[in-house]
């Protein structure tokens, strides 16, 4: 009879581990737009809330928040900055007050125009990926988690 003792702990084993290529990747993602956001003047979490605002031109906040998957916590002072610059306004909704508005302004659809460069900038770090095929496909298997983590978090409401 084998010993199994030797396999009893491959499961803490750092190779055998998805979480964490995908936090180096993100990490290093991350990383190499800061110099290029930098010149926007912007933090990825704020790129990443004024592309939504680029798309749906008006939001309630909850929705950035499960579109983004941030907490209130992170998405408010992202929010703050990005209305102090001038890119957004903020208003209680007619609706319902509890909800927070956010719409963009002439000033942030203008930061659209300088951000068009940003995406083809930072593709240069995935250069190394040369079948565009199988970079598709990492989106779509990226997209699967986090459809599944979404379903996920609905469930525990």
């Amino acid at each position: 009879m084998a010993d199994n003792t030797e396999h009893k702990y491959d499961c803490l084993l750092l190779d055998n581990q998805l979480c964490f290529p995908l936090y180096v990747c993100s990490k290093e993602i991350v990383n190499a737009y800061a110099p290029i956001l930098a010149e926007l003047d912007l933090t990825y979490t704020q790129y990443i809330t004024m592309m939504v605002l680029w798309e749906e031109k008006k939001v309630i906040t909850r929705h950035l928040r499960e579109r983004l998957f941030l907490d209130s916590g992170t998405l408010t002072p992202v929010l703050n900055r990005l209305f102090e610059k001038g890119y957004i306004t903020k208003e209680r909704s007619a609706e319902d007050a509890r909800d927070l508005v956010v719409s963009i302004t002439k000033e942030g659809e203008a930061l659209r125009e300088r951000a068009l460069t940003v995406p083809e900038q930072v593709g240069c770090c995935l250069s190394g990926i040369k079948d565009p095929e199988r970079l598709v496909r990492l989106g779509e298997l990226l997209h699967e988690m986090m459809d599944i983590f979404n379903e996920n978090r609905k469930q525990k409401k």
